[in-house]
Parts: C-alpha cells; structure tokens; sequence
C-alpha cells in the first residue's frame, strides 16, 4: 500500500473516534490508541501527534471522525471544528484532507464552511473498499468495534445503505450503538436469566460487553487494562465481579459457572438485536445478503453474526485475516489511507502544507 517512493506522499490515515484513535501508515503500519475525548478534548492535539510520531514519518494525512458526538462539545458543527483544530495543530507540515459523507475529499477549508460533511463519516471509506470484495451479487459489510457496530448493505460492488448521518444511519438500521468492550450490560436488555430464573439488571454501569468477552475467552485477559466499568483490571476474576453486580451479587453468591452462563445469555441478547436490526437494513434495500465481509476489534462477533444473517454457506471475508488483526481493528483508517493513494496518487495532487489537497472527483459506480 506504499505512496512514499517515486516523490509520492507518504500518508498517514487518521480515524479520531470518541474513545479510540486509530491511525494507518500508507506503507502498512497500523495502530489503535484508546483515548476518551469528552475527558480530555483539550489533550486531542497532543494525542494525534504522539499517535503519528508512533508510525513512520509522512508528509500528507487522511482524515476522518465521530468524535464530533462527544458530549464536550456543544453541537457536532462545533465538534467538527475542534477536531479539525486539534488535527491542524497536530500536523505540521502535512497537506491534510478530510473525508466526507457525500464520498469525495476536502480541503480543512471547505469542512470548515460546510462542517457536516465530515460528521461521522469513517463508516464510508470502509464500506468503499469493503465493497470491492464482493462485485457481484448482495452482501453485508460487519463491522463491530468496542463501542459501535456498522451493518451495511452491499450490491454488486457497490454500497447500498440509505443513511448518511448518524441519526439516519440509527433509524436505517445501519449503525448500532452496541460494541465488545464499552456497551454497558444493562443497555442489552433489561433482564437475563440467573441460575434459571429471569432477573432484572441494575440500571447501573456496573459491567459491561468487555467483561462478557472477557468470561467466553473472546478477549484475552490484560492486568494492564484499566478501561473498564469499575477501572479495575480487565481480568476474569474483575469482571465475575462486575457481571454480580448486575444482579445485586457479588463474589459470594455469583460462582464461575454463574459467571459463564451469564455471559453466554448476554452475548446471545446481543447477538439476537444485531441480528434483527441487520434484517431491517437489509430487507428494505437488498434482501438476505448472500455474502459477508466482517472487520473490527469484534472480529469474533461479526462472524457468528454473518453466519446468522446470510444464506447458508455463502462466502464470509474477514478483513482481520486479509489485513491483519490491527489493521482490521482500524479499518475506517485502513481503508481511507488506501482511498487517498489512489485519488492523489498523481503527480501535481500533492500540494504543501500551506495548500491542503482539492477534492478529488466522485469514483464511478
């Protein structure tokens, strides 16, 4: 995927989420940085320079975001603006381009006047290039991160969803705000079944999807690992007693067979609302995909979601065996680096700095 020889720029792709930096070197290196904007938005600058100082040097970045929803910031126009702040003062020396929902790339200037362009639009970039995998015939694009999970509609190469912002991408059952780390356990459902009996849940962030991953050995165990309901470790033994306290248990009372059985009914309440909003995305654009492409940090969960939602037997491409794991976790990133190679991988694309990179022309479809 190199863009650095031959005078070509060397680029750096940016995906600034509201819990999650990810970033992809145009000559393959990749990297997700957890950071939570809305407690530190003024440390964003800070962290977009470290993150770039942690891959090979570039000269030309790719931009793209969703953490102009974070709470810190007034309206997402205001978010937009500060991100874009954050990223210019994080990039010196860089031509910078952001991409938007409308699939082109713009100038800081051009966003800047029409901020909403570039709200929440890393879903696209992926779906571009995901799209490609399957050139004939209907498929799903799946992808789960910590915090979200994306189910787009694909035909014959193309992408089929009908939503565009955040709020028509909810209503259309292409964005669901359910992912394997961060979504608070009590926000699956209101009650689960304990030692055979349905119980109700606190609606307290006791526990969350990490420590349901963590119980079923989908995620491994990381001591180090503070981001978590309760900032105790990511371990089994932590997150038994996080998930006991979602039935007013603890320890004492919530065995690790509890634990085990508990998980595996929050996973398949997860799995069973995925399921049914991925047929609501899908019926009304192109029927039951035939095929899937899965991608994120949920990896794990998308293809048993893909199994579930295709015909059976059809083709499931996973982006974290194509790409590798961390690409695949920052795929958005991933993708919108390659979007940019091949836009203004011409000569005379590149400017300086002081003149960010035009918008390049729709692709053909």
């Amino acid at each position: 995927m190199s863009a650095s020889g031959d005078n070509q720029p060397a680029w750096i792709g940016l995906d600034i989420g509201g819990a999650n930096i990810k970033a992809v070197h145009s000559d393959g290196p990749a990297l997700s940085v957890p950071f939570e904007v809305w407690k530190r938005p003024d440390d964003l600058s800070r962290t977009i320079r470290n993150v770039a100082a942690s891959l090979p040097a570039s000269n030309a970045a790719a931009v793209t975001m969703t953490a102009e929803l974070c709470d810190c910031y007034p309206t997402k126009r205001a978010g937009v603006h500060a991100i874009l702040d954050a990223i210019v003062a994080a990039m010196p020396g860089h031509s910078v381009t952001v991409w938007g929902v409308d699939r082109r790339f713009h100038r800081v200037e051009q966003v800047r006047e029409d901020p909403l362009v570039a709200a929440a639009a890393n879903w696209l970039a992926l779906a571009e290039v995901a799209a490609r995998l399957l050139p004939l015939g209907s498929g799903i694009l799946i992808d789960i991160g910590s915090t979200t999970t994306d189910l787009i509609p694909l035909r014959d190469g193309t992408v089929a969803a009908r939503g565009r912002d955040d709020t028509g991408r909810l209503q259309a059952g292409e964005l669901v705000y359910a992912g394997v780390r961060r979504t608070p356990i009590h926000a699956l459902a209101t009650e689960l079944p304990f030692r055979g009996v349905p119980t109700g849940l606190a609606a307290e962030l006791f526990a969350s999807t990490l420590d349901v991953f963590l119980l079923l050995g989908d995620i491994p165990p990381n001591p180090k690992d503070l981001s978590t309901a309760d900032g105790r470790p990511a371990t089994l033994e932590a997150a038994r007693d996080r998930l006991a306290r979602m039935v007013g248990s603890d320890r004492e009372g919530f065995a690790p067979e509890d634990a085990r059985a508990f998980a595996e009914a929050a996973c398949a309440c997860l799995l069973e609302r995925l399921a049914r909003t991925a047929d609501r995305a899908c019926s009304a654009t192109i029927g039951r995909p035939a095929a899937a492409v899965i991608a994120g940090s949920g990896d794990f969960l998308a293809r048993r979601l893909a199994e579930a939602v295709i015909v059976p037997g059809g083709p499931i491409i996973s982006l974290n065996e194509a790409w590798g794991p961390v690409a695949s976790a920052a795929g958005c990133a991933h993708a919108l680096v390659r979007l940019a190679v091949e836009r203004f991988q011409h000569e005379g694309a590149f400017l300086p700095s002081s003149s960010p990179i035009a918008a390049a022309p729709e692709n053909p479809q």
